[in-house]
């Protein structure tokens, strides 16, 4: 079933030469990996089980780094009702919705497939918003979702993973054991192994971010177009994005490694060059965006008008 967010052909061509070019390169990495470690059984294994986890387990793997847990409706009766009427505008299946006790003021979508979503909100974000704006966001996660975007970004991510987990694994192991010239082969191979995670973890980390940038303003696109208060999102984008900001950059570590999963990124006050590495856009742009979507819908002409999802 196809969901009635508005469609975005631009976005399923990256989506698709994304995962073109990470799968040419996993291809690769397993290829030297195999021949460098001498065992294709150990990269398989192992590929495999980053890859089914990161696949199968990644809604459970985001709720629980990020404290949060599925809500039935009489908990939050209106989160719930939001949720439900986005959805049957949408004509999407309803995913299960969580709630984070975090302060940071954030959402995020994750899951396989519209049938196995998860919609998560943080109580700092359900503290600040007024509910036209709570529907602004719900909306853009929910877009997510309905774009398979999610999906993709989850699939894409786990090439450095598994980068990562070849790397100390062959550390580790007694692959890198011995002494004299044995040793001599072990520094040659961990030397080369390290080199070939270091590119392999580079080339997938910017090709995502690529991606990652794009399908937020697509997310903004289709969130304005649904509800038709573009300006509910971007009042909810400034209020959000200047409130983190405020929050100890301490507070914020945990929540950045899952970065490209938020509404808005979980940046301190002063971003620095990590900023040059944004899986979103600049609230400018997508600011500007969203004050476009406004003039083409003659929102300022009528500001209190209801939203399509209302």
């Amino acid at each position: 079933m196809r969901s009635r967010f508005q469609s975005d052909r631009r976005l399923t061509v990256r989506m698709t030469v994304t995962l073109f070019l990470l799968g040419l390169l996993y291809v690769a990495f397993v290829a030297a990996l195999i021949a460098l470690l001498k065992s294709w059984v150990l990269v398989v294994v192992i590929a495999a089980v980053a890859l089914g986890a990161q696949y199968w387990f990644s809604d459970r793997i985001a709720l629980y780094a990020m404290h949060g847990r599925i809500v039935e409706r009489e908990e939050y009766p209106q989160l719930h009702g939001v949720v439900d009427r986005l959805c049957a505008v949408a004509d999407m299946p309803k995913p299960l919705v969580a709630v984070s006790g975090m302060d940071m003021p954030n959402a995020f979508a994750t899951g396989r497939n519209p049938d196995h979503a998860v919609l998560c909100v943080t109580t700092g974000l359900l503290r600040r918003l007024e509910p036209e704006e709570l529907e602004g966001v719900l909306a853009h996660e929910l877009s997510h979702v309905a774009h398979k975007d999610v999906a993709v970004i989850t699939v894409a991510s786990f090439l450095g993973v598994i980068a990562g987990l070849v790397v100390r694994f062959a550390f580790y192991s007694e692959l890198f054991g011995g002494r004299g010239r044995k040793d001599q082969n072990t520094i040659a191979v961990f030397g080369a192994v390290m080199g070939i995670s270091a590119v392999v973890y580079a080339i997938s980390f910017l090709l995502i971010r690529a991606l990652s940038r794009y399908r937020e303003l697509a997310a903004d696109r289709a969130a304005a177009h649904l509800t038709g208060r573009p300006s509910a999102l971007a009042s909810a984008l400034t209020k959000v994005t200047g409130d983190i900001a405020r929050i100890p950059t301490q507070d914020l570590r945990t929540a950045q490694a899952f970065n490209a999963f938020y509404f808005t990124p979980a940046f301190g006050s002063d971003p620095g060059i990590s900023r040059l590495f944004s899986t979103h856009p600049t609230l400018e742009q997508r600011l500007e965006q969203l004050a476009r979507i406004s003039a083409e819908l003659g929102e300022a002409a009528a500001p209190g008008k209801p939203g399509r999802g209302a």
